[in-house]
């Protein structure tokens, strides 16, 4: 990963408000222990992350949005690479050096650069 490694996070259809991703997809849930998963983007690209995510992991998901690696290391967001046997792009934003009560601006923050960008992918509508 280098300072521009595009980040790409899953948005799962529950985060999708007024048409683009509520703040809380951007911070690890309870069960993530403080690591929110990505797919390194130097390694693939969003439209494929999403077709795997939803055809491996069997997963929901509206779309794909974009995190820089050097917008979260600047928050103390430390992304990382974190394989998986099923994943090997597999990656993570390691939010365990900030305090769980921080999590939810630096989410907003996430939120924003990312709403700027828009949508990096989203599959065709059926029906």
């Amino acid at each position: 990963m280098t300072s521009v490694t595009p980040l790409l996070r899953q948005i799962h259809p529950n985060f999708v408000q007024d048409g683009f991703a509520s703040s809380v997809a951007f911070r690890p849930n309870e069960s993530d222990n403080g690591l929110m998963s990505v797919y390194d983007g130097d390694q693939i690209r969003a439209e494929a992350s999403w077709g795997h995510y939803t055809t491996v992991f069997k997963k929901k998901s509206d779309g794909v949005v974009t995190l820089v690696f050097e917008e979260c290391s600047a928050e103390n967001l430390l992304p990382r690479s974190d394989p998986l046997p099923e994943c090997p792009e597999h990656a993570v934003i390691d939010f365990t050096g900030v305090e769980a009560k921080l999590w939810r601006t630096k989410s907003k923050k996430r939120q924003a650069k990312a709403l700027a960008r828009g949508w990096t992918y989203q599959p065709p509508q059926s029906g």
